[in-house]
């Protein structure tokens, strides 16, 4: 050890006292007595004062006795190793004391050989303790140097679906996650990481997505959050907190303005806790996938969707005008790449965006309507029971698949 423990002889008598410093070589232990006392407050005081890790206590002694040093050693030096000295008398008392985690006892008059055989046995289990917080304090260091990696390989698990409710709770709350289920799913494609073209160095490439990373991170700066890499190369960010919709948009904005570049982003809201993330992991990169098939015109066109959905008068003759091309071909070619036309699209994204907001507020249905771009609540109404089968009230009451009474 770098230095001598620090000893504290604590009896009343001092011929006791004298013969326990005097039995033994401390310095041959690795220890020092550094205080004597000969009453339990003042054994006490010393202690403190000087941060004593082993402690030689007689139970009867004045004003404090043993057995009430012992427990306030206990609660404030909780380290400190306890050796009890007492008499045969007193043994069965010292009993009392041994349920207080004492190390050892000693019979008066003190046995050097003894006394000799206990300190050393303290000795080298203080040093392997002390050993082990060294361990200890390096392992908590390394942890700390590689929490990003630990996140990352933890939640490579998690989309994957390797784990159950229980570890994965376990596992949030080490590594200082909300142990709440996230609210939404993002996932960001840059097409050229997936491309089996290199267009840039690879140092080139890896600057640039640490460059997307960090604008990513910074818009969602205000919300609890993990950003991982996945292995096909896109980045996915775990988001807890509803994120405006706009926000999606302003993403790819972003990084258009900033390095030049164009991303794909697609959220989904999670909505069936810790469990579900593999399935919504899996739709959300097929979404972006199936994205980054789409052309210019029609991306736009979702984008729009997202942005303006909560305007009522929004349209696909605004948007055709706005993107300078006519209705009748923005309608066909939206129709031919989705599936869909361009009024369900407003709709789909109007419906979910209510859904969100009959499950995760108060808010009344009037407000929803007006928030998801409904001129009037009857119109919403008739358009949500035509979607999901049911009425908002209904479906806020957890009727979705119960028959309509009205």
């Amino acid at each position: 050890m770098d230095h001598l423990l620090r000893v504290l002889i604590a009896d009343d008598e001092p011929i006791i006292r004298e013969g326990v410093r005097d039995s033994v070589d401390w310095e041959s232990l690795g220890m020092r007595v550094c205080a004597e006392a000969e009453d339990g407050e003042e054994a006490l005081e010393l202690a403190l004062a000087l941060r004593i890790q082993v402690a030689l206590v007689d139970l009867n002694m004045p004003i404090m006795n043993g057995i009430e040093l012992m427990k306030e050693l206990r609660q404030k030096l909780p380290q400190c190793r306890i050796i009890i000295i007492t008499g045969h008398d007193e043994f069965a008392y010292a009993q009392e004391a041994i349920r207080l985690s004492v190390d050892d006892y000693i019979l008066k008059p003190a046995n050097s050989e003894q006394l000799r055989q206990v300190l050393t046995r303290i000795r080298h289990e203080l040093e392997a303790t002390q050993k082990q917080e060294v361990h200890l304090q390096q392992a908590s260091k390394q942890i700390a140097k590689n929490f990003p990696l630990m996140r990352e390989r933890f939640c490579l698990e998690w989309i994957e679906g390797t784990m159950t409710e229980t570890e994965l709770r376990e596992q949030l709350e080490f590594l200082q996650l909300p142990a709440a289920s996230p609210d939404m799913l993002c996932v960001i494609r840059w097409p050229e990481v997936v491309t089996s073209v290199q267009l840039r160095k690879e140092n080139d490439r890896q600057l640039f997505m640490f460059a997307i990373e960090n604008i990513i991170g910074e818009m969602l700066a205000s919300y609890e959050k993990t950003m991982f890499r996945d292995h096909s190369g896109l980045i996915v960010a775990i988001v807890w907190g509803t994120v405006p919709e706009t926000l999606i948009s302003d993403m790819q904005h972003a990084v258009q303005a900033y390095l030049k570049i164009s991303i794909h982003v697609h959220a989904q809201p999670i909505e069936n806790g810790l469990l579900s993330i593999p399935a919504v992991y899996r739709q959300s990169k097929s979404s972006i996938f199936k994205e980054a098939q789409m052309s210019p015109l029609v991306r736009k066109a979702k984008d729009y969707i997202r942005e303006t959905y909560t305007e009522a008068d929004m349209s696909l003759e605004a948007f055709a005008q706005l993107m300078q091309v006519s209705p009748v071909y923005l309608s066909r070619i939206i129709k031919q790449e989705l599936g869909s036309s361009f009024v369900s699209l407003v709709t789909q994204t109007r419906i979910a965006k209510a859904i969100q907001l009959l499950n995760a507020t108060d808010m009344p249905i009037n407000e929803i309507a007006e928030k998801v771009g409904y001129d009037t609540q009857h119109y919403f109404s008739t358009a949500f029971k035509k979607a999901v089968g049911v009425s908002p009230n209904q479906y806020r009451k957890g009727a979705a698949f119960h028959e309509d009474d009205n």
